[in-house]
């Protein structure tokens, strides 16, 4: 699965900003669409996460309350509604997809995920 990400950019503190990503092939029903950020210096980290058929979520405390992921099942995409952007928000946001071959609850562990995009930057000016 090939996954292309969008919609990142440069916004001031307390904007919002919407992301975007489509896969290539079809997503399958036990499939899991995530995003993930990595700040200049930092690990790679969870953001949320969203089971394509039931549509359960999963957040991480950073960004629980101000993000919102969404899937778009006609169109096979994932986006991710950000919100209250602060500077510590500035990363490269990656989606990436978990195929869940043995039917397990969302995770936020990155090394589950199976197909990674190439990541869109995004920067929150204070």
């Amino acid at each position: 699965v090939q996954l292309q990400a969008s919609g990142g950019g440069l916004v001031q503190a307390g904007g919002s900003l919407r992301l975007s990503c489509a896969a290539s092939d079809p997503i399958l029903s036990n499939y899991h669409l995530g995003w993930f950020r990595q700040a200049p210096g930092k690990e790679r980290e969870f953001v949320t996460a969203i089971s394509w058929r039931e549509g359960n979520t999963l957040y991480s405390e950073s960004v629980k309350g101000r993000f919102k992921i969404s899937r778009d099942v006609a169109k096979e995409m994932v986006n991710l509604q950000m919100n209250s952007l602060q500077p510590e928000d500035t990363a490269v946001y990656y989606c990436a997809v978990r195929q869940n071959r043995y039917r397990t609850p969302l995770t936020a562990l990155r090394a589950q995920y199976d197909f990674w995009g190439q990541g869109t930057q995004v920067t929150v000016s204070s």
